[in-house]
């Protein structure tokens, strides 16, 4: 089998590489792999379905997670800069697509801008960015070869429509590996383009938005090359499709089976709620 395991450390250059592993020895490091996809899964229905005030529990219970993790808040925050923009422009979508009902913040002709719009994009944007938090909690307490590990034993009944669990528990944990890998390429690419005097800050959002167009051919080759190269070690290695044997199969403790009982508390306290 392909050994998919990040091997990138947890900072470089001061910035959080999203989708590394981060090691460390903790109660959420030990968890069953499957624990923790099953309770992610669980956690993203509530944020999807909570109101103002269960958001703020829920990020709450998400930061109590981060320090039993032993993983940093500013870790945490650093990554979400990566998406940061897209929060930006999601947030913008809200308050200028909503109707302004009632009194509004800014009427300026065909601009109308409500107070509801801005809370909606405040409360949307506040949930897309929860996720974003525990998954990237997931990513950083467990490795590629756990989440490979638990994906296929999750999706083994699929067996009966004879759909390989492990393929696509492989193609899903490649893509977690190749996040941080595409995201450093990125940042390698834009420092060369800056030190031959590309401008990305400054500038008319045309000239902007060029620059920014420079950065895309690039980047796609470098994808292409490193799916490539890819495709060679896992050839080169012998790999075929097919189920796979593991030299360490996971184990619920009693810790997994706690947890999962609290998870099936909350999902029936929601379905009666």
């Amino acid at each position: 089998m392909l050994p998919v395991t990040a091997a990138f450390p947890e900072r470089r250059g001061g910035v959080y590489n999203l989708g590394v592993y981060v090691h460390r020895s903790s109660p959420v490091h030990r968890l069953d792999p499957r624990v923790k996809i099953i309770a992610v899964i669980v956690f993203s229905i509530i944020i999807l379905q909570a109101d103002v005030i269960s958001l703020l529990a829920a990020t709450g219970l998400a930061l109590a997670i981060s320090g039993l993790a032993r993983i940093p808040v500013r870790t945490l925050l650093a990554a979400l800069h990566p998406v940061l923009p897209f929060f930006f422009f999601l947030f913008l979508m809200y308050v200028f697509f909503t109707p302004a009902a009632g009194k509004r913040l800014l009427d300026w002709g065909v601009i109308q801008i409500g107070y509801q719009g801005v809370a909606v994009g405040l409360l949307q944007t506040g949930r897309f960015i929860l996720l974003v938090i525990i998954a990237s909690i997931l990513t950083m307490t467990t490795s590629s070869s756990e989440i490979t590990i638990g994906l296929e034993r999750l999706l083994r009944p699929l067996k009966i429509i004879r759909i390989s669990s492990h393929d696509i528990a492989l193609m899903v944990a490649l893509a977690l590996r190749f996040i941080p890998t595409l995201l450093q390429e990125m940042n390698s690419i834009k420092e060369a383009q800056l030190a031959r005097g590309a401008n990305f800050k400054t500038g008319a959002i045309r000239g902007r938005m060029r620059a920014a167009m420079h950065l895309i051919e690039p980047l796609t080759l470098s994808i292409f090359r490193h799916c490539d190269e890819l495709v060679d070690a896992m050839e080169a290695r012998g790999y075929r499709q097919g189920e796979r044997t593991y030299l360490r199969e996971p184990v619920f403790s009693r810790a997994d089976y706690c947890v999962t009982g609290i998870m099936i508390i909350i999902v029936i306290t929601m379905l009666v709620w």
